[in-house]
This record gives C-alpha cells, structure tokens and sequence, in this order.
C-alpha cells in the first residue's frame, strides 16, 4: 500500500511544487530553500547527538519550546534538529530557539514525503531520535527512521473521531504507518483509544495530558502586557476586545459584530478591537476589508499607539499574541466561526481572560469541553449572538472577571504533562 502513495506522491509532485509556486506570489519566501524540500542539505559534520523535532507551523513549534528548553538546560552536549514546512513556522523556529539553543540548532524545512527526498536528508544529518508534535504522520518519514533504527516519538498527540476516520479509510496503509512509531504520548484516553483502534500497539502509547496547558507566564511578559494594556486603553480606559487567530469569513463576522456594538450600544462605542489574522499573507487583504467597512485602522507594524479616534488595531506582527492575550478584556479564538477546528484558547485562558469562540471546535474539544463545563468559556454560532456575548461581559465586570477566573483555574489544574513528556523523551534517549 505504502509503494502506491508513493507513486500517487510522486505523480502529483509537479502539482505540489506549482502549489508552493503559487503560493510564493503572496509569500515569496514559499519560493525559496527548494533544496531542503527535495532533502538536499549540508552533511553534518558534529558526532554529538541530535534530537530530531518536526513542528508543522507556528502553533506546534510554540508548543515544542518548553520542552526543547528544559531538554537542552538537562542535555547540553545534544545538539537539535527542528524542521517546519511553513514560512511563518520557521520564522519561529528562528525566533523562539536561535537565541536559546545558539549553534546546537540546526533548521531546514521537512522534505517531501518521498524517499528519494527523505533518505538523503536523514544520511546527511544522522538524527538519534525523532520527536514528532501533534499529529503530523508521513508514512515514508517514520519507514525511513525505521529503516535506520531511528526511534520516533509522537508528542502531545491528538486525533479527533474525523481524523480517525479519515486514516480508517486507509487502513493498510495507516496500520503499517503507526507500526512504525515507537512511542506515542497522546494528550487524553480518548485519542489514545483512537489510535489503538487503528492499529497502534497499546503497549505503545500513554495519555499524559495537554503540554499546552504548562503555558508560563513569567514577570517580564505580565510586565509587558500590562505596559502594553495601558497603552491600548488610554487615558479613558477604554476596553480592548482581541480577536485572535482569524481566517477567512471570520473577519466579516467580527466586523458585523463589531459594528453591531458599536450602533446598538453606545455605552461601549469607545471598545478598541484588536484584530490578529492567523496567516501574515493575509494581514493586507484584511487591512482593506476593515477600511472598506469604514473603520478607522492603526497598524500594529507602524509602531504607533491607538489615538482615540482608532476603531481597530490590525495586529500585523509575528510573536507577539500571548502578551496581546494578557493585555485585552475579552479574547475571541479563530479558526472556530469556520470549519477549521479552532486553535488554542488555553492562551487566554491562562492569562485569565473570558474566552468566546465559534462552534466549530474539533482540534481543541477536551480543552472546550473543559473551559465550558467550568463557565470560562461562550460558544456562539453568530455574529448577533457573539454581540451579546461581549456585551454581556463588557456591562458586568464581576462576571466577566469570574469567567476569566474559572479558565485561569482549569489551565493551572491541568498543567503536568509536559513534566511527562520530558520523562518519555529522556526515556527513549537513554541509549544514545
């Protein structure tokens, strides 16, 4: 089954590069560093160890920082392999991880998932381990560490009953694919059991809870965001409502509810929005679209500060949305009002702000669950009923405090289990 997908691979990988081609005209940078993802790169010459980290995007490299930075303090004669395939992804790596790990890091983008591109990539790098975050499977990726006796980790992993079903409908393939991980630390029992129902050893795989829940949040960032919601409010105080992590179709809803607030309450006709578009290509478009509804725009990348008369603030800037989360009233969480799954409200929640999001919630539904069941999460489906819900917030500080509260105690009672992943990967790596 695998000698099939690789040829349906290699028949569509001219499609795949004009994709990237395409792309490319929007974000150049998607046309460059071809080499790493056809896996030519540099041989390595250091014989030290090197922990492999495949992290898709910016979320799941966030989410490796932590753990990357306790493992190098514990490890400092291993050296660190970090491999993305996005632009903005590995802008993070370069960001979150050259001033900590210095010249033990090496980055290049993950190679296509063939083995003419994986094996050359691997020979000339000689990882001693592969930890994967979330659930990013390539089935020719985890033969080829097999092959070469590498063992593989899959981190913080999660597999919703859609994702289930969808690896189900190849189940040869998906079989033989999971066959081939080491280790599996999923996030809850029910992700666990999913992948043992498609054929991962139970013996293999462990719940340990969400890593993103071990969210820290030390001095200098509480510093800064409160320098920073001081800034945004200004000598009237004014509230700061962030909506962070939006797609497409989700900026038009915000809008609408925005404009809604605005026309049918004028009590909070001074409410700053911060708007945070997920993908950076995007921030231009979502510039016009707020100037084309009438509102008046500051943007984050002039460095300027919110005057008064600014209706919204495009934040048009990379890494700095966990200090934009601990600086607003209200946070509402992207990739939910459309079907993309949702991305991460424990963010907010752990700074200890109400969080609002649309229903659809799949990549993150432990955590929903969790936040909703304790009242520090609203769950809307449209934009009339998004405007009550930040009004309702906005007009009873007690409530709103309360709902921030009772998120920032759901993320503290469900921190840990980055203390167990740390000891699964230590435990893999105790012979090399």
């Amino acid at each position: 089954m695998r000698i099939l997908y690789t040829w349906l691979f290699r028949a569509a990988l001219p499609l795949v590069l004009l994709r990237l081609w395409w792309r490319g005209r929007v974000q150049p940078e998607y046309r460059q560093r071809l080499r790493e993802r056809l896996g030519r790169v540099p041989a390595r010459a250091s014989r030290k160890p090197l922990i492999w980290v495949h992290s898709v995007s910016v979320g799941e490299t966030l989410a490796a920082v932590p753990a990357i930075e306790q493992l190098a303090a514990r490890h400092p004669h291993w050296q660190w392999l970090v491999t993305t395939t996005t632009p903005t992804g590995s802008e993070r790596v370069r960001a979150a991880l050259q001033p900590l790990l210095g010249g033990r890091l090496l980055h290049y983008y993950l190679p296509y998932d063939l083995p003419e591109c994986l094996r050359p990539f691997v020979d000339a790098l000689r990882p001693d381990m592969l930890v994967i975050i979330e659930t990013e499977l390539w089935p020719n990726l985890l033969a080829t560490c097999a092959e070469r006796s590498i063992p593989t980790l899959l981190a913080n992993a999660r597999l919703s009953e859609k994702s289930a079903r969808g690896y189900g409908r190849f189940s040869r393939l998906t079989r033989a694919m999971l066959g081939n991980l080491t280790r599996v630390v999923a996030q809850y029992a029910a992700d666990a059991e999913r992948f043992v129902a498609l054929g991962l050893p139970s013996e293999r795989v462990v719940a340990s809870g969400n890593i993103k829940f071990d969210l820290h949040i030390d001095l200098g960032l509480e510093s800064e965001a409160q320098a920073l919601a001081h800034q945004w409010r200004g000598r009237s105080g004014r509230r700061v409502w962030l909506a962070a992590s939006t797609h497409a179709g989700e900026e038009e809803i915000i809008l609408d509810t925005f404009a809604q607030l605005r026309r049918d309450y004028p009590e909070h006709a001074d409410l700053l929005l911060v708007l945070v578009p997920r993908h950076p290509q995007r921030f231009d478009g979502v510039a016009r679209l707020c100037r084309e509804r009438g509102f008046k725009l500051l943007r984050r990348s002039d460095r300027g500060l919110p005057a008064p008369e600014h209706q919204i603030l495009l934040g048009d800037t990379m890494g700095e949305l966990l200090r934009f989360y601990g600086a607003c009233d209200i946070a509402f969480v992207g990739g939910s009002l459309v079907p993309v799954g949702g991305h991460n409200m424990i963010e907010p929640a752990a700074w200890g702000v109400p969080v609002v999001c649309g229903p659809h919630l799949h990549n993150f539904a432990t955590v929903a669950a969790l936040l909703r069941a304790a009242g520090g999460m609203a769950v809307v489906d449209t934009a009339e009923r998004l405007a009550v819900q930040i009004k309702d917030w906005l007009d009873d500080d007690g409530e709103r405090r309360m709902a921030g509260e009772r998120g920032r105690l759901v993320a503290e009672e469900n921190s840990g289990a980055l203390r167990r992943l740390l000891d699964e990967i230590e435990s893999l790596a105790a012979g090399i």
